[in-house]
């Protein structure tokens, strides 16, 4: 099999000079670092209401200070950072599973197959996740899994064209005729071969996918369709602040700045890795 991955000592050399991806995985490991520690410790409880100490500012007690209903923002931050995580991971996961396994299908059966499978995948990619979500809450209700069911459907498509795409170049290459002048079979030319000369590809594109499933759960949660109350998630704090931006902007700013630098994170990280996974500028490096 002809591998276009680089040599892993040599990946590894030219990822600590590369400053997009150290930029971009430092704060990746930030947000990661924020979803984790909130598992095991926050400043105070982000579920206890506290109407006597609404909209404090800033203190020793109150890091960033106090939201409407009294509740630390610290805290509602490090707890919305896993809700964010738990949401990006779960739907991206179901669009890279379901978009990966029918473009490869898709690309090693040609025909009708191929035919049927793209123009599903189109019909998909017609719905977006604020409309999946809409008709979902309608069906199921909103929440958490109304958000990973919508936004997942709407990664399907995407992985689908990327796949298909990325393994019909592949399909044509050299290697390939030679392993079915071999014997093999589809599924096992699709599995040794096509599948880890693609991979590169696809990590860069769940890097790139999961930024923008970041920004849809935080949309769903702000328009009240994804997750719910007293389960703290950064959309959720922008849209319990909308009402008090005169009077305490910072309420908004805190979870917009969170969710900034987490999108800013995963698209460096994923400009990164696009050129430390590309054969062409690994040798220029």
């Amino acid at each position: 099999m002809a591998s276009t991955a680089p040599a892993p000592n040599g990946f590894w050399r030219r990822a600590l000079r590369h400053r997009s991806f150290v930029v971009g995985a430092l704060l990746c490991l930030v947000v990661l670092g924020a979803a984790l520690l909130s598992l095991v410790w926050t400043p105070w409880s982000a579920y206890e209401i506290d109407v006597a100490s609404k909209l404090r500012p800033p203190s020793s007690a109150h890091w960033l200070g106090t939201d409407v209903f009294g509740r630390d923002i610290v805290s509602l931050l490090l707890v919305g950072a896993r809700a964010t995580i738990l949401v990006g991971i779960i739907a991206v996961g179901i669009g890279l599973t379901c978009g990966v396994c029918l473009g490869l299908v898709a690309a090693a059966q040609r025909g009708w197959t191929e035919e049927l499978i793209m123009r599903f995948s189109d019909f998909t990619f017609a719905f977006p996740a604020v409309l999946s979500a809409i008709m979902l809450a309608a069906v199921i209700g909103p929440g958490m899994v109304t958000s990973i069911t919508a936004i997942g459907i709407f990664q399907i498509p995407v992985f689908v064209r990327v796949t298909r795409g990325s393994a019909g170049a592949i399909w044509a290459r050299e290697f390939i005729l030679a392993a079915r002048a071999a014997g093999k079979g589809r599924f096992r030319i699709t599995i040794e071969h096509v599948l880890p000369n693609i991979l590169s590809i696809l990590i860069v594109q769940a890097t790139i996918q999961f930024a923008l499933a970041i920004l849809a759960e935080a949309a769903l949660s702000y328009l009240g369709l994804g997750t719910q109350p007293p389960q703290p998630s950064w959309g959720r704090m922008l849209n319990d602040a909308q009402t008090l931006l005169f009077q305490s902007p910072s309420l908004a700013v805190y979870p917009g700045a969170a969710i900034a630098l987490a999108v800013l994170g995963l698209n460096l990280l994923g400009d990164g890795l696009r050129d430390l996974l590309d054969p062409r500028l690994a040798r220029q490096r």
